[in-house]
């Protein structure tokens, strides 16, 4: 039988292979450059729309739902251990934000190590709220985002601003397909089709964890009762949540994607994208319950090696797009992005089954850990009269 840990490893390993698909089209086109993609042949507009309706904004949920769950068990495991929960959840954090800033400067800009690490601190006040706290907390948020994105998908933009963005979208081929690391890294740094004042970028700054912050309290609540631990009793629940959540999610993606010029189609798109995600949990720990193929072997290997993963995917992208590498920046085409994903991922399942075989952890897994116990030197364990105190 699959145990619960297998499971979840493997849904990570999952959520990586659907993020790694959406983030093809900004390693292709880049951050600004993905959104004016109009693809003319017939292949990859249908490649498009695939990635748009199945992959993208549902994935990286998974992800965040996780992290969540990771959270509360950690704690548990912290709380077993006598140990302060706070001191090593903020070192985790801490460790985060300081790989996303290093990631984010000088990899590649996509980073969302960065943004988990900030909205970590914000579920420090959350650990230890209850059940239903944190789904009330969870439901208001996403019902608030997805009114917030009420008036569609499209900026408002002056022609002024969309003639700017042209230009730097035309400026951001050609220096990424040719362009030098340090010119590359110049361009990213410096150049922005949008001007920011720095007010409103700190506002967004600050509230941007609120956005993401839904999934990561649904997936706390989901460790509180254990819900992968319970897997043999609620299977066909988890199978009829999938019939119900998928084609929900779809039809709200589908049709947010079919109609962009809406003003309900922000809304459902944002809204669409969790329900998917929910979906694709029920289905896959469907799936994956008391099935030890290999296909579930590799994927929780993948998993439990996540944060190298990720980083690998990122070093592995920028070589083969940017111009210090290959310089196939915009050249190949969303299918061939598409089937160019799924080959790395295959590299990545036979690297991490083979990585497992030998090692306990990858090398940043072990780096995480390391520095959130403080492993290279004596953890003070708190005695247990003073413990509740601390905690």
């Amino acid at each position: 039988m699959t145990n619960r840990i297998t499971v979840i490893d493997a849904l990570r390993g999952l959520s990586l292979f659907g993020i790694l698909l959406a983030n093809m089209l900004i390693f292709q086109y880049g951050a600004f450059g993905k959104d004016e993609l109009e693809p003319t042949s017939w292949i990859d507009k249908g490649a498009l729309a695939f990635l748009k309706i199945f992959v993208e904004t549902s994935f990286m949920p998974i992800f965040a739902f996780l992290f969540g769950y990771g959270i509360i068990k950690m704690v548990e495991s912290l709380r077993e251990k006598g140990l302060n929960r706070k001191r090593h959840l903020i070192r985790r954090m801490i460790f985060l934000i300081v790989l996303g800033i290093i990631h984010s400067q000088f990899v590649w800009e996509g980073d969302i190590l960065f943004m988990y690490g900030a909205t970590g601190f914000v579920l420090l006040f959350f650990v230890r709220r209850k059940v239903k706290t944190l789904l009330i907390w969870a439901t208001v948020l996403l019902v608030l985002t997805s009114a917030l994105s009420f008036g569609g998908q499209e900026f408002a933009v002056t022609p002024e601003e969309k003639a700017r963005l042209s230009e730097y979208v035309a400026d951001t081929n050609d220096i990424y397909q040719n362009g030098t690391y340090a010119e590359i890294m110049h361009h990213r740094t410096t150049e922005d089709p949008f001007v920011i004042e720095s007010g409103a970028f700190f506002f967004i700054l600050l509230f941007a964890p609120f956005m993401i912050l839904p999934m990561f309290l649904y997936g706390m609540a989901a460790a509180k009762i254990n819900v992968f631990s319970k897997l043999h009793f609620h299977r066909n629940t988890f199978k009829k949540a999938a019939i119900w959540l998928i084609p929900a999610g779809l039809l709200l993606k589908g049709f947010a994607y079919f109609a962009t010029d809406l003003g309900i189609s922000g809304s459902a798109y944002m809204l669409g994208g969790p329900l998917l995600a929910f979906g694709y949990i029920a289905f896959f720990s469907w799936f994956m319950y008391q099935n030890e193929s290999l296909f579930v072997r590799g994927f929780a290997a993948i998993g439990r090696l996540s944060l190298t993963n990720y980083l690998m995917q990122s070093v592995i992208c920028v070589i083969i797009f940017y111009g210090f590498g290959f310089g196939y920046f915009t050249q190949l085409g969303v299918f061939i992005g598409i089937l160019l994903a799924v080959a790395i991922m295959a590299f990545q399942w036979v690297v991490s089954l083979w990585m497992m075989s030998i090692f306990k952890q990858g090398p940043f897994e072990k780096a995480i850990r390391m520095f959130t116990y403080w492993s290279l030197f004596r953890e003070r364990k708190l005695p247990p009269e003073v413990w509740k105190k601390a905690q």
